[in-house]
């Protein structure tokens, strides 16, 4: 629900703190205090395009934050969290907008684009009333109203799932089709390039190993000198081993005389110890040089084959294994061709017919409950002020095939007066009727996964007496469910109201100035008082709006 409504410098507001409870709050206010700047400061927040114009004069900025308590909300949540936006409990919608013309829109500090703020907006409130932006005039909202009256979200989300299925393997068909020549011949580079890879017989070890061995063999009469001379000079009678062992020999039969020697002779030992690992090591390495020796010109015949792969595949050669992985790829991707087309095309004419099956059912559905909705919508709307009233939900079968959402399209249909003919809602409903219809569907559908907050603009234009108390009544019953925000000019709707705001404007050092205040007891009779009866407060209209606002509890 909205906690919290801040805004500073948007049109005639320069400075505004509003906190909202739960339940039903009730806004009045003279007519042109500015009553709308609540809607539009509430707009602003949820992602509508802003105007500079809509920057209070003399202003460099409007800055506007809604807050939201949406700890208990998951679908927000989850928005939050494939979003990868901090969630504390509380989802805050800022939006700035400069005097230049720029905006930008923050939620929860995180800068975001507007169409993020509009969907995250679409799951915290829902307006209706006279404004552009009002969801039930959209085509895919009464399809949302009409599943989720009926329960059936899940059953199309499902079947969303197989016309994604079904169209994502559509495209790879007609992909192949239309580019058949073009595909054959990246088949036959692909399978004369794998071929080569193949045909050299590569092994990771080797690719690793052969420039190093390249090395080795080209110079292998030069290690061969020089380790032979080294392993020689160590291990000859008077060479560096010899010497070691006679130094520690002679030093340690003095050790008796002096045991300061002990550290000299360890140290000379231990040189003698890795003197003769070296020679054993050197000797190993020879015997194994002369068995593995290879010439240098069959490694360099084989070491030219790998760098022209290399260079024709534009990689390093110890990676020529990875791109023979790649082309192997590349061909199962492509297919094998027309069989692999009738393979496909079968392939989706089954999942053709699991959608149809599925989607049949979904039509079937729809059908009973559209006209459940449009009985229970009609009912409601005679009670609210709307005699000789209809609303009928109406079927439209879509052409042949396979569609997002199944076969058939949602539109509602209205009729306000007996005798007329049923057109589509957006061409007949006025704001008034229009706010009404909205309050007859939400008051029927108050128990569907909806925005929890709910905002009535003038829902009572065109109704008075005993229809206004029953518009108040149902807004109250369906603020049981949901927040509702209203903005009334009726006693016997504000009367409801858990939470009263009253908006006025003042004029000051040539500059208007819009506020709202929150309404103690005393105060919102006063008000409700003076809907009723105008300027001058008399006893008697004090009297009926106690009265009034007593009965509503």
């Amino acid at each position: 629900m909205l906690s919290q409504l801040s805004v500073k410098n948007l049109a005639v507001v320069e400075k505004l703190d509003l906190s909202f409870e739960s339940g039903m709050s009730a806004v009045t206010g003279e007519t042109g205090a500015g009553k709308s700047i609540l809607l539009q400061a509430l707009s602003l927040a949820l992602g509508v395009r802003a105007d500079s114009n809509l920057v209070r004069h003399g202003k460099d900025k409007a800055d506007i934050s809604a807050v939201f308590d949406a700890g208990q909300n998951p679908r927000v949540q989850a928005f939050l969290t494939k979003q990868l936006l901090e969630d504390e409990g509380e989802c805050i919608l800022r939006r700035v907008i400069t005097a230049d013309g720029r905006s930008k829109a923050f939620i929860n500090g995180s800068n975001v684009s507007l169409s993020i703020m509009r969907e995250m907006g679409s799951l915290l409130i829902d307006m209706h009333g006279q404004n552009e932006h009002q969801l039930l005039l959209r085509i895919d909202h009464q399809l949302q109203l009409l599943d989720e009256f009926a329960q059936l979200e899940s059953a199309k989300n499902g079947l969303n799932v197989i016309v994604k299925e079904y169209k994502a393997l559509d495209k790879k068909i007609n992909l192949l089709t239309d580019n058949q020549d073009i595909i054959e011949q990246q088949q036959a580079l692909y399978s004369h390039q794998l071929n080569e890879l193949n045909e050299a017989m590569l092994d990771q070890d080797e690719l690793g190993t052969i420039e190093a061995d390249f090395k080795i063999s080209a110079n292998v009469q030069t290690i061969t000198e020089k380790a032979s001379t080294a392993l020689n000079q160590l291990e000859q009678e008077s060479g560096a081993n010899a010497q070691l062992l006679a130094l520690s020999s002679d030093l340690s039969s003095i050790l008796e005389m002096d045991a300061k020697l002990q550290a000299s002779v360890e140290l000379i030992g231990s040189a003698q110890v890795q003197v003769q690992e070296a020679i054993y090591e050197l000797t190993q390495y020879l015997s194994q040089l002369s068995v593995n020796e290879q010439s240098a010109e069959e490694i360099e015949a084989r070491i030219s084959e790998l760098y022209a792969l290399g260079r024709k595949h534009n990689c390093p050669i110890e990676n020529l294994l990875i791109t023979r992985d790649e082309l192997t790829q590349k061909l199962d991707e492509i297919g094998g061709g027309v069989g692999s087309i009738d393979a496909m095309k079968q392939q989706l004419k089954a999942i053709a017919k699991r959608y149809q099956t599925q989607a049949q059912m979904l039509s079937k559905d729809r059908v009973s409950k559209a006209q459940v909705l449009s009985d229970v919508v009609t009912e409601v709307m005679q009670i609210l002020g709307m005699p000789g009233s209809a609303l009928k939900v109406g079927l439209n079968e879509k052409d042949q095939g396979v569609h997002l959402n199944g076969n058939e399209s949602v539109e509602f249909l209205v009729k306000t007066n007996a005798g007329q003919d049923f057109k589509a809602l957006k061409k007949v409903a006025s704001g008034g009727e229009l706010s009404r219809i909205s309050l007859a569907i939400s008051v029927v559908s108050g128990d569907s996964e909806g925005p929890p907050t709910l905002i009535f603009d003038e829902v009572d234009v065109g109704i008075s007496g005993a229809v206004a108390e029953v518009v108040g009544r149902k807004l109250q019953d369906l603020s049981k469910n949901y927040q509702i925000i209203c903005i009334t000019h009726l006693a016997q709707v504000a009367a409801f109201g858990r939470q009263h705001l009253r908006v006025s404007k003042t004029q000051q050092n040539d500059s208007v100035q819009t506020t709202v205040e929150q309404l103690s007891n005393a105060e919102r009779v006063n008000e409700v008082a003076r809907i009723l009866g105008g300027v001058t407060i008399t006893n008697k209209t004090r009297q009926a709006a106690e009265e009034m606002i007593k009965q509503s509890v």
